[in-house]
């Protein structure tokens, strides 16, 4: 290793720390709104692109297969070449290809640019986590996580609500035009105010990259088949391809002393369970985000609006409790903090399972706030143990492979409700929901057992 970590100082002095996390708030805010806001605008994409809505979907599938496959080797590069290098070309690539969506006039041209969007937001999210660490001083690390999950969920929160704003003045090329100015001051703050990190000597492993790609991408897609019912042969071949190129990439990272897929890593008990835990909880929140809306509407019978209103207060509890438990996390256990909002996320979930037959309003909120104080409670302080449990020199692995647990729960969420929906109709939503509640229990369970954190890691 090509590093020096006592001439890198523990976090940034004021203003420089609040004009960083500026930079990088609003990078995150950009990559989670262009992950849904597209949602939205679908049918009307359709129409004036004059395809089906099927092929149209691609716009969505084409960003997220994007990201999920180039996460990884993205946060390699981070250990490399620096993380603000890295996050600097991701800004670059996402704001030049959102111009390319809003020039766009086919679907296959704005399905080539939704690709270069998903690489320049796989670019920035593969190494947010990484710079958060050198952004904040340790004592302070839960507070910069906390603040990391309160700007991703209000974005998710108010990405439909953004995407409505601008479609009710104007068409839809302004959802992607409007990221170009956002991403320019990105740019110029980030410039100014990002922080340096270490760098490793090690050679970009382009043979790992491809068996990545390869992986991650079969896996999405056969999981994406697999849940809205798709040849079960062609699903069958693309998870049996995925398990190749996984066995294949697995067993070239043993020796290798950064391996691009973090092997060294999960060999930590700490850091494994955190992973094991993230993608649980984010497999039950992707279930409740999937099913909820159709259970709202087909089962308790309330409008499209009602519905958006409804769905509101998980995220938005969130973006509220998240920066709490950020500042908990630096003073008490994670371990402890991740149990108990996982079993509050699980409750809130069992409750919404168990719903009247004709609840009122205040009925179903207090139950989606109850499943977003838990879930805040539990995701800054896992975030925060899983990328301090790594080496300073690692940490590009690390917050790689944060945001591909993320992903790929809410990836498998989804897609787990698509199958039961398929086999048991539109009344899977309550089973969606009950093993959502599973899931969050199996989460709490990883949490609480994994060891406290080694002070030397932090």
């Amino acid at each position: 290793m090509s590093e020096t970590l006592p001439d890198f100082p523990d976090g940034l002095p004021q203003p420089r720390r609040l004009w960083s996390v500026v930079a990088l708030s609003v990078g995150l805010m950009m990559s989670v709104l262009d992950g849904s806001i597209a949602n939205l605008a679908l049918p009307t994409i359709a129409r004036e692109l004059a395809v089906s809505p099927a092929a149209s979907i691609w716009v969505v599938n084409a960003y997220q297969l994007a990201v999920t496959m180039t996460l990884l080797p993205f946060a390699a590069l981070g250990d490399i070449y620096g993380y603000r290098r890295v996050y600097q070309v991701g800004m670059v690539v996402f704001t030049l290809a959102s111009l390319a969506c809003a020039m766009s006039s086919t679907l296959v041209g704005l399905t080539i640019a939704r690709i270069v969007q998903g690489l320049g937001a796989a670019g920035m999210m593969s190494v947010n986590s990484a710079l958060v660490r050198f952004i904040y001083p340790r004592a302070r690390l839960g507070q910069g996580f906390g603040v990391n999950v309160m700007v991703g969920s209000a974005s998710s929160a108010l990405g439909p609500s953004i995407a409505a704003a601008i479609l009710s003045v104007a068409n839809w090329p302004w959802l992607f035009a409007v990221n170009v100015p956002l991403g320019v001051i990105a740019l110029a703050l980030g410039a100014r105010t990002l922080p340096a990190t270490p760098r490793s000597d090690t050679r970009f492993d382009l043979g790992s990259a491809v068996l990545n790609a390869a992986a991650f991408g079969l896996l999405i897609s056969s999981i994406d088949a697999i849940g809205h019912g798709g040849s079960a042969s062609i699903a069958a071949m693309q998870l049996a391809g995925a398990i190749v190129a996984g066995v294949f990439l697995a067993r070239r990272q043993v020796a290798r002393p950064n391996p691009l897929l973090p092997v060294d890593l999960m060999r930590r008990p700490i850091f494994a369970l955190s992973v094991m835990a993230s993608t649980f909880s984010f497999a039950a929140q992707g279930m409740a985000y999937v099913s909820l809306p159709f259970y709202f509407q087909a089962t308790l019978g309330r409008s499209q609006t009602v519905t958006g209103l409804l769905m509101t207060p998980w995220p938005l509890t969130v973006a509220l409790v998240a920066p709490l438990a950020g500042r908990l996390a630096d003073r008490f256990s994670a371990p402890l903090m991740g149990a108990i909002g996982q079993a509050l996320m699980a409750c809130g979930l069992a409750s919404l399972a168990l719903l009247p037959h004709d609840p009122g309003t205040w009925n179903i909120v207090w139950r989606m706030s109850l499943c977003g104080i838990g879930f805040g409670l539990f995701n800054s302080p896992n975030n925060r143990t899983m990328i301090a449990s790594a080496p300073p020199s690692r940490s590009g692995g690390a917050s790689g492979m944060q945001a591909t647990s993320r992903l790929m729960g809410q990836t498998m969420g989804a897609a787990l409700v698509a199958l039961l929906f398929g086999l048991v109709g539109i009344g899977g939503q309550v089973t969606a929901l009950a093993l959502g509640a599973g899931f969050s229990v199996i989460a709490g369970v990883a949490s609480v057992l994994r060891p406290r954190p080694q002070p030397r890691a932090a």
